[in-house]
């Protein structure tokens, strides 16, 4: 199907891609199908999750990967009843600055997708994680 996008103008979103919210974003709970469109100039570690409701609609989310040594979210047993049996990748809101070395990215409610069934809840971790944490070391919050 085409859907408006905020970025991208229009695009072909196959219905394997559409991810379905459970739990909808926190502000944003009438908006429950997204897609993440990856551009390839910037790379995979952000990506643009697109509501397909709403063209206007549109998130950055990061890889947390690049805080390995430090973010290890455990996601909780009503978390994992939404998402459902399966392999889960975890997305965290990216809050871009003018100058993106002010950028920060929400440790404590991540995005939760499962990668089979493209199913999603945005969950608040147990663990005491900040909500504004500097993407670059030394950045300014």
């Amino acid at each position: 199907m085409i859907y408006k996008t905020r970025d991208f103008g229009e695009r072909e979103i196959p219905d394997s891609k559409v991810i379905i919210f459970k739990q909808p974003i926190f502000g944003f709970e009438d908006y429950t199908r997204y897609t993440m469109i990856f551009d390839e100039e910037i790379g995979e570690q952000i990506v643009w999750l697109q509501s397909l409701e709403e063209p206007e609609l549109c998130f950055f989310l990061f890889d947390p990967s690049a805080f390995d040594d430090f973010y290890k979210p455990e996601i909780t047993e009503d978390t994992e009843k939404s998402l459902g049996a399966g392999e889960y990748a975890c997305w965290v809101v990216l809050s871009v600055k003018e100058d993106f070395n002010e950028s920060t990215v929400n440790l404590k409610s991540p995005i939760v997708i499962n990668t089979a069934t493209g199913v999603a809840v945005q969950t608040i971790l147990e663990q005491d994680y900040p909500i504004r944490h500097p993407v670059i070391e030394g950045g300014n919050q």
